[in-house]
């Protein structure tokens, strides 16, 4: 091979007809295609099949513990002792433990009512109940509206607490840490937290806290979430399966087989030791949820997920907020990762094999991955190899595996089946968002300790739109664009054109619709769409 020089790589001049310039280019691609395109497209085929086949793995094996979990009846009351909360004439209330309840909350406008109304209408005694308000909200009004609602409920003779901070340090970690630190906590044995748009049952602590009352060595216990907006638009549907895998499979797979999950932040019972001992919240990263859970897990505590207590909640129906919330849970962890790893995998309190799954199975491959391979593989390598056809993708790396991980991930909620090609096609697009959100994490770069909280609408959107009807609100068009996403889906459709008129391999199908799809996000036509004015 000739070696390539500056007069080879850039002639001198480029002039001429059209035709002559195409050629120079096309001979500058040939050249620069062998010696270096293919060799590092090969690489990454080669990284990302690896990727591919650690993805498949995990999730075929946490579908046979599932499988076995059914199979065998391995339900929490049979794993763990639970007796049903019992009313004592000569104790009274004091045969209940007390039990705290902590509510962050920042500019919950829309929805503050309903985690505070359902907190207050817990079946516990009342004597043996606080409530803790942590509101750190910036508008003076919300915060008015908030209070106002406390004092309701305190008029009633519910022990709620209204708390502010003159700052936001640490944002929800900091609310929770300090809530903590009230003399009258240290009557507490337990808490619960909710976030202000989850509204447990009535039952939730009846259900929970015996558990912890008679499993000493549990620390946590972990409720399922519920969408009250799941049906609002194909985003939340979207999001509904998602995480309805989320808890089916990969909580309830983390809880059986080595009782350790991550916590979800939220709509769950901590015991309050456990925490102290842990180290307390912390917010060194914007999952200080799963952060508690890793330190508590190596200081040998347990966890317990409950599939049928389940809690309700808002998803978030806006594109806007739903990509700021993936950036936080992609980010994070990635992050927590890179500042935990080495500690995970020098302590000694815990088993080798437990090391190993929350190194290599919770963080490796779920946190950092299952976002990268997705995006890699089927949004950059599999259409690049569609221009450049000497490197080739082996069929069960295109399709045989991608399509087992699918059916794998779409047991979660079966309801939902017939939409799974649109949340695949979703997923792709999001992966490029979690991706990015990852690398920032583990490099820790720029926006790695952004904290937005996720918008929640509630009925807002309805009383909006109801209010609006004689005139339609103007949208800007260049609030709905994302360049980004516009410009991948153009590499797509190209790569699909080039495919139908060159390729043998049919992948035009699928780079179509995936076109289609970045497309679509890149216009902003997905979910709810609330104006700024």
């Amino acid at each position: 091979m000739e070696k390539l020089t500056s007069t080879t790589m850039i002639p001198e001049a480029f002039q001429g007809t059209r035709d002559d310039i195409a050629q120079q280019m096309g001979m500058v691609w040939e050249q620069v295609k062998a010696p270096l395109v293919i060799p590092l497209l090969k690489v990454a085929v080669v990284l990302s099949l690896i990727m591919s086949l650690m993805l498949f793995i995990e999730r075929l094996y946490m579908a046979i513990i599932i499988l076995f979990v059914k199979l065998l009846g391995k339900t929490p009351q049979k794993r763990f002792k639970w007796l049903p909360m019992q009313d004592d004439v000569e104790l009274g209330s004091s045969a209940y433990p007390t039990v705290l309840i902590q509510i962050p909350m920042f500019n919950e406008k829309e929805v503050y009512k309903l985690s505070i109304g359902a907190a207050c209408g817990l079946s516990w005694p009342s004597d043996r109940l606080v409530i803790q308000v942590l509101d750190d909200s910036t508008d003076p009004v919300v915060k008015e509206m908030v209070e106002r609602e406390c004092e309701r409920w305190a008029s009633k003779g519910v022990n709620i607490r209204y708390t502010i901070r003159d700052n936001r340090k640490g944002y929800k970690a900091g609310a929770l840490r300090e809530g903590l630190k009230h003399s009258y906590v240290k009557q507490c044995d337990y808490v619960a937290i909710f976030d202000a748009d989850f509204q447990p049952e009535p039952d939730f602590l009846r259900r929970s806290i015996p558990f912890l009352i008679h499993n000493p060595e549990l620390a946590l216990v972990q409720a399922r979430w519920i969408f009250v907006n799941s049906a609002e638009c194909l985003l939340t549907r979207m999001q509904e399966m998602s995480l309805d895998y989320h808890f089916t499979v990969e909580q309830e797979a983390g809880s059986s087989a080595f009782s350790f999950f991550g916590f979800n932040g939220t709509a769950g019972v901590w015991r309050i030791s456990a925490i102290n001992e842990a180290g307390g919240w912390k917010d060194r990263t914007t999952v200080e949820d799963m952060d508690l859970a890793v330190r508590a897990s190596l200081r040998g505590w347990k966890f317990l997920y409950l599939g049928d207590l389940q809690v309700r909640s808002e998803l978030p129906s806006t594109l806007k907020a739903f990509r700021f919330q993936q950036h936080r849970w992609s980010c994070g962890p990635a992050n927590l990762f890179r500042k935990m790893v080495m500690e995970i995998a020098r302590n000694k309190k815990v088993s080798i094999r437990k090391r190993f799954y929350v190194i290599y199975n919770f963080f490796l491959v779920r946190k950092i991955v299952g976002h990268v391979v997705t995006f890699v593989l089927y949004c950059v390598v599999m259409p690049a190899t569609v221009l450049i056809p000497e490197v080739e993708i082996p069929k069960w790396g295109s399709v045989y595996i991608p399509s087992l991980v699918t059916l794998l991930n779409a047991v979660g909620t079966p309801r939902s089946f017939h939409l799974l090609m649109y949340w695949v096609l979703f997923e792709n697009v999001m992966s490029l968002h979690r991706t990015k959100a990852s690398f920032i994490g583990l490099l820790e770069a720029g926006r790695v300790n952004e904290w937005v909280v996720t918008e929640k609408l509630g009925d807002s959107l309805k009383t909006t739109t109801a209010a609006k009807t004689v005139r339609k609100p103007r949208i800007r068009f260049g609030d709905r664009l994302h360049l980004t996403e516009l410009c991948i889906g153009a590499y797509l459709f190209m790569c699909g054109c080039f495919d139908f008129a060159y390729g043998k391999n049919r992948y035009y199908i699928y780079l179509f619709l995936q076109s289609i799809a970045f497309s679509i996000v890149g216009f902003g036509y997905v979910g709810t769409f609330v104006p700024n004015s």
